[in-house]
């Protein structure tokens, strides 16, 4: 299977970026959505969520800027993201 979308965020600190992986898990798990592969949550420098056609990658800020996945991915398309307002 190919990966459709990957989604690359940061978190302020390890607690958010486990936070935000927790809250990622939830919010599939409503659309009937289960992890194929979870890694990092026990570290919470990075958090792999491997939903298959969607992998997410959720980092802190230091672990981010030393893998530097978007330099890897340069070409590959991006997509406009507008936050939700509450």
């Amino acid at each position: 299977m190919l990966t459709d979308v990957f989604i690359i965020a940061s978190g302020t600190s390890r607690r958010h970026v486990m936070t935000l992986a927790e809250e990622t898990g939830l919010q599939l798990k409503t659309h009937d959505r289960r992890p194929l592969h979870r890694e990092g949550m026990e570290d919470g420098t990075w958090v792999l969520l491997d939903y298959g056609d969607v992998v997410v990658h959720l980092f802190d800020v230091e672990t981010r800027a030393y893998y530097d996945l978007e330099r890897l991915w340069a070409d590959a398309p991006r997509l406009a993201f507008e936050p939700a307002v509450p």
